[in-house]
């Protein structure tokens, strides 16, 4: 029988607490449940949970700071969980690290979604070894190693969170088309349900930070008023 995945949350309410809880383990998985932001990343180091929903707001310090040190340490996919729809908040999760986000109140079939999303995109297997023309792809002074999931740039290694890594490589392998944000959505989190679209405009800005020589005037990654992005090779 295979093993479930280990899904962390790290929530102070308890009544939502109670409801995740309920919902993922009739899903199969296996839940984890942490109220403070301490006992959330003693959980993280002890568990090694296969995905995490985390709420920004904590009663000991904020879940920005839980992302951003669990981040430092892990690509393990992280959804935040926050009582304010305010776009500067979400901008701020997803440039700390976070893969997705979800705003209270929502139902628990998004939730739900999100999670299988993330889970499915982090077990995805690497390509086999013997298939290096799909394997590593090299444009326009990008190296991308599927197998290491590595990148180098002019020769530098740049870390890249799985988010940025999967967007970088959908657009190299089709070097010159043009993909929408709904496209990148659904080749990135497996479907756009539930997502804004702008997601991707963040993840591309960070992205561009970290392959561009000059970020506000991309060589690589192009925008395309009023459809998307594409890479140039």
């Amino acid at each position: 029988m295979p093993t479930p995945h280990v899904v962390l949350i790290v929530d102070d309410e308890v009544p939502l607490q109670e409801l995740l809880q309920h919902a993922l383990e009739r899903d199969g998985y296996r839940v984890v449940v942490a109220g403070t932001a301490a006992d959330g990343i003693a959980a993280f180091e002890r568990e090694a949970p296969d995905a995490i929903l985390l709420d920004v707001m904590l009663p000991d310090r904020s879940g920005r700071d839980v992302c951003q040190e669990i981040r430092s340490r892990s690509t393990v996919p992280i959804i935040m969980l926050t009582a304010l729809d305010d776009e500067v908040d979400k901008v701020v999760g997803l440039e700390l690290g976070a893969d997705d986000y979800i705003t209270k109140p929502f139902g628990l079939s998004e939730l739900r979604s999100r999670v299988r999303a993330v889970l499915r995109r982090a077990s995805m297997g690497a390509p086999a070894a013997d298939e290096p023309d799909v394997a590593v792809l090299e444009e326009a002074g990008v190296r991308l190693d599927r197998g290491r999931r590595a990148v180098l740039v002019d020769g530098a290694d740049v870390d890249l969170t799985y988010v940025e890594f999967e967007i970088l490589t959908t657009l190299m392998e089709s070097p010159g088309r043009v993909y929408s944000r709904t496209q990148l959505l659904d080749a990135v989190w497996g479907s756009s349900d539930f997502r804004e679209p702008r997601t991707v405009d963040v993840h591309v800005r960070h992205l561009r930070e970290k392959i561009e020589a000059d970020p506000a005037s991309p060589a690589r990654i192009h925008t395309v008023r009023g459809v998307g992005y594409r890479f140039e090779g």
